[in-house]
């Protein structure tokens, strides 16, 4: 399968690299440092112990170098969906599609718009990976599985077909009755997390072990499947409850992405975390004050710059 990765960071170098490896037509494309890493050393995937070592001099910097791909991988950060989306055209001219591995729930909306819902499916990632250097990823722990699924039904058999490669590979993907639901149920989880745990600065174990956080972070989830339900999208009963028992069965120093960010002064993705459910929130009517809240609080560091007093 000719496949592109867009954004060789800790998903896309992982899951590209596991599937360069496995024979498949993988071309990175990236910039800077980790370009000219992947051209002069090719990528180190650091996992389990060991470290694989995936052939990447190919990598690119102009997504236009690539030409027509079965499967595009878009692993951008979530500011820079909508920016690539329309040079992602060339990529899929020829029938194929582009899988968007973000944190939120609405890359695929802006994908199936720019590029017409014929070539987007559904993808969630489930992964902890840095890039520990420019080109070495570095995962964490031992969760490491991919969900894809479609939006109509003429395209099941192309989720089929790449959950198929990815299981080629050694990789753990399936693929969803409703990725809808699957994009949502983990939304829930991730916005209302990287929320409480920047807000207050704090590791999982904090979170969960204060009475008053742990109530903040129910509520922040309970917003999120009202939204999800005024989004047609229908959440089990409950959900919260099981969300807040994993919550409960996770490492204690456990830190979210989002709260590395924000410690590292780096630009922060809250505008489509809480940002995103209160913004859906308000088209909907749905009252998301915790999550509002919690946007409110990080929206001077979401440039990754403090705003100063004037």
């Amino acid at each position: 399968m000719r496949i592109a990765v867009i954004g060789a960071g800790g998903v896309g170098g992982y899951f590209g690299g596991k599937l360069a490896l496995a024979g498949h037509d993988v071309t990175f494309v990236a910039r800077g440092r980790q370009l000219e890493a992947l051209r002069a050393r090719g990528l180190r995937i650091e996992t389990a112990g060991t470290t694989l070592s995936v052939p990447t001099q190919g990598a690119v910097e102009d997504i236009a170098a690539v030409g027509p791909a079965d499967v595009t991988m878009l692993c951008v950060k979530l500011w820079d969906v909508e920016p690539t989306a329309p040079r992602l055209a060339p990529l899929v001219r020829d029938g194929g599609v582009v899988i968007p591995f973000q944190n939120g729930v609405e890359s695929h909306e802006v994908l199936r718009r720019i590029l017409g819902p014929r070539h987007v499916l559904g993808g969630i990632a489930y992964i902890a990976a840095t890039l520990r250097e420019p080109g070495v990823v570095a995962q964490t722990g031992s969760m490491a599985r991919l969900v894809v699924g479609a939006f109509e039904p003429e395209q099941a058999p192309r989720a089929e077909a790449f959950a198929a490669v990815c299981g080629g590979a050694g990789i753990d993907c399936s693929v969803a009755p409703d990725v809808r639901v699957a994009l949502w149920s983990k939304y829930v989880f991730l916005a209302a997390l990287s929320g409480c745990t920047s807000l207050a600065r704090q590791p999982v174990g904090v979170i969960r072990s204060d009475p008053d956080l742990r109530a903040t972070m129910a509520a922040a989830m309970h917003e999120i499947v009202a939204v999800a339900h005024a989004q047609g999208v229908l959440l089990p009963e409950g959900f919260v409850a099981r969300q807040l028992a994993f919550l409960d069965g996770l490492p204690a120093e456990m830190r979210s992405s989002m709260q590395n960010d924000l410690a590292a002064g780096s630009r922060l993705e809250a505008p489509w975390l809480a940002g995103g459910v209160a913004r859906m929130g308000r088209a909907a009517g749905v009252p998301t004050p915790v999550n509002s809240t919690i946007y409110a609080a990080m929206k001077p560091y979401v440039d990754g710059t403090v705003v100063k007093d004037r």
